[in-house]
C-alpha cells in the first residue's frame, strides 16, 4: 500500500512558506488555487525540491506529459498517482 503524501506535502508546504516570508491561508482545501497559496514561483520550485528531498522522487520528472496542477488538491494526488512503486 502506498502511503499517504498529504501530511508530508502540507508539512512541507508550511515550512517553504515560513521561509520564504509567504502567508498561508488559514484553511487549505483542495480547492484552493495554488496562485493564491502566497508562494511564488521560486516558492513552488522550492517546494518541488524539498519534497523531492523529503519524499525520493520528484514526479515532474517522471511523467512524460508535462502537467501542472492548479489546485493544492490536484498538487497533492499527482505527487499520489506518480509516486514510484514501493518494494
Amino acid at each position: 500500500m502506498r502511503p499517504d503524501l498529504r501530511p508530508t506535502i502540507l508539512d512541507a508546504l508550511h515550512q517553504v512558506a515560513n521561509e520564504q516570508g509567504g502567508s498561508l491561508p488559514s484553511v487549505l482545501s483542495d480547492e484552493l488555487v495554488l496562485l493564491e497559496c502566497g508562494l511564488d514561483s521560486i516558492g513552488y520550485a522550492i517546494l518541488v525540491v524539498e519534497l523531492e528531498q523529503r519524499l525520493g522522487f520528484d514526479p515532474f520528472l517522471l511523467v512524460k506529459e508535462p502537467t501542472y496542477p492548479t489546485t493544492l488538491g490536484e498538487f497533492i494526488c499527482f505527487y499520489e498517482q506518480n509516486q514510484p512503486p514501493t518494494d
